[in-house]
């Protein structure tokens, strides 16, 4: 069913919205995808909080026009799924990924971070993205490295006194 003119601009201006929010972006081609493996997919990336959706490519050409992810305009090419990330930057990158583990239909074609165009061959690199989580937590364990540090060399002549006086006494029995 054809989209209607106001139909269509209601579509750009709703991934417009997105593209402006998102953190990273896909675009996979699913030619050969059935109806119930492409809900699966939709599913996962729901739960990710993941904005996926099938957008003719001069629909997705316009609604990308002025966002980071305008970058993507040449290679909207075929029938694609545009997914963007919106809370995880690698969010996207995992749930095509592992999908496409199982069903070698979805093909990514274009990865976009932070207004660079990146091939295919990238997508590990965007799913193995740390989670904003993981990312706090190696912050912190770097931040913390040096104090512990510093707080083992304080402590280390005590202890090297302790092991001396134990290593005499246990010389003396």
């Amino acid at each position: 069913m054809a989209l209607r003119l106001h139909d269509k601009k209601a579509l750009v201006a709703e991934v417009n919205e997105i593209a402006q929010k998102a953190l990273s972006a896909i675009a996979a081609e699913y030619r050969g995808l059935t109806a119930v493996k492409f809900d699966a997919l939709r599913a996962k990336a729901r739960e990710q909080n993941i904005y996926l959706h099938v957008v003719k490519n001069s629909l997705a050409q316009r609604a990308v026009a002025g966002t980071e992810f305008e970058c993507l305009t040449p290679k909207l090419v075929g029938p694609l799924v545009l997914g963007f990330s919106l809370d995880d930057p690698g969010a996207v990158g995992r749930v095509i990924k592992d999908f496409a583990k199982d069903n070698d239909k979805l093909v990514v074609k274009a990865i976009a971070v932070g207004g660079t165009l990146y091939g295919a061959e990238d997508l590990d690199r965007l799913a193995t993205l740390p989670t904003k989580e993981q990312a706090i937590a190696q912050l912190l364990g770097m931040l913390n490295a040096p104090i512990s540090t510093f707080v083992r060399t304080l402590a280390e002549p005590a202890a090297k006194v302790t092991r001396a006086v134990k290593a005499v006494a246990d010389a003396r029995s």
